[in-house]
């Protein structure tokens, strides 16, 4: 990593996601960084963008705390899932922390993003927070879906967060039509579709990217690359490997998705191209330390010494601690003092959670229809509650 040039601005930064350390901000230094990305972009049919990234000591420190919270948050979903409190499917996105919040450090809640069935951090980068998050999970009516939605179908409307979908692909067609409806809207905004490597050869896939295409759409495609389709490398699953070529016609960026900086200058630098010119494809080259799902070990198709080399070299946590240490923006104790406040945080939002009740059994019925059609005319033991509309 090159040496920072130092230099004195005002910027803007979001807000840590993680409450304050005894009532106090971790820092509100606005001194300019300028950061060179761990390694080069790449790009396709597009001149890429510098690798010198502007940052602050405050945002390097809600990096670090709200990757910390999120690292936390999937480790105890973890925990929850093996003692039965969390039920059904569950993907966790521990390892893939820089992509949701250097995203977010580039945009704003106008903006778009929809995403596949690991949301749980992403909906945190969103301004959701643990109790939603946890209740979800668990199924109480606290949660963000109100407890009808579960670990994949997480949500944020009033901060254009569209979910959380459980059908591979299926995400990507829904984004561009909100990025069609931004567009006749005159917004000036832009969404995320986000979807996997596994989901990367959907046919849904490229009609999307498309019609996006021929309509200049403000759509970004985010494949974030894990390497893994549930249990397959995606060497096995992909003649051309290379997602961020995939669209052919349209431009496209490989990004180091274990590196928040790069996705932040990644995510803004798209931003721009889409609202001048249409889509563009991001591919961000990440890693998944879980397995795929719960259901699965993570270890029979990869070796553990693969998972702990990650681990030591690109673990995008890590490497926000080194630049805060490199750079004196905080002491190494109070690193530890965050990490200790978020595991603080984690525990209550889960005793918070827990108190939650589980939802009415005539919730079965709603939301399933338009107000006033089909199954909601029905009470939870199937008889007639009220006549239907012709």
């Amino acid at each position: 990593m090159a040496a920072a040039l130092l230099r004195r601005a005002s910027t803007s930064s979001s807000a840590s996601l993680l409450r304050p350390l005894s009532g106090r901000l971790f820092s509100s230094d606005e001194t300019v960084l300028s950061i060179e990305t761990s390694v080069p972009f790449t790009g396709h049919k597009i001149e890429p963008p510098s690798r010198m990234v502007d940052t602050t000591p405050k945002e390097l420190l809600s990096f670090f705390s709200d990757m910390a919270l999120m690292r936390r948050m999937e480790i105890a979903a973890d925990s929850l899932y093996k003692a039965k409190l969390i039920r059904g499917f569950c993907h966790l996105y521990d390892g893939q922390e820089a992509v949701a919040v250097g995203m977010e450090a580039a945009i704003t809640k106008a903006d778009g993003i929809i995403t596949a069935y690991r949301d749980h951090c992403t909906f945190l980068g969103r301004g959701g927070n643990l109790v939603q998050a946890f209740s979800e999970l668990m199924g109480r009516q606290a949660g963000c879906s109100n407890g009808k939605g579960g670990s994949m179908h997480f949500y944020k409307k009033d901060a254009s967060f569209y979910g959380g979908h459980g059908i591979v692909g299926a995400q990507v067609p829904l984004g561009c039509g909100v990025a069609f409806a931004q567009k006749y809207n005159k917004e000036g905004a832009v969404t995320f579709a986000l979807y996997g490597d596994g989901a990367a050869n959907q046919g849904q896939l490229f009609e999307a990217l498309n019609i996006s295409a021929l309509w200049d759409l403000p759509a970004i495609l985010v494949c974030e690359n894990n390497h893994y389709g549930m249990g397959t490398a995606e060497w096995r699953a992909a003649k051309s490997p290379a997602y961020y070529k995939r669209g052919d016609y349209v431009p496209g960026l490989k990004v180091d998705g274990m590196d928040a900086l790069a996705v932040k200058q990644a995510c803004k630098f798209a931003k721009e191209y889409a609202l001048a010119n249409g889509p563009i494809i991001l591919e961000m080259d990440t890693y998944r330390y879980h397995g795929h799902s719960m259901s699965d070990p993570g270890s029979t198709y990869r070796t553990r010494d693969e998972i702990s080399g990650v681990r030591q070299e690109r673990d995008p946590i890590e490497r926000v601690r080194k630049l805060i240490l490199a750079h004196d923006i905080a002491p190494a104790s109070e690193l530890k003092d965050i990490e200790k406040e978020v595991r603080k945080q984690v525990d209550d939002a889960i005793a918070q959670a827990k108190e939650s009740p589980m939802p009415d059994a005539s919730e079965l019925f709603t939301n399933v229809y338009v107000k006033g059609y089909g199954a909601e005319s029905f009470g939870a033991d199937r008889k007639e509650i009220r006549a239907t509309l012709p």
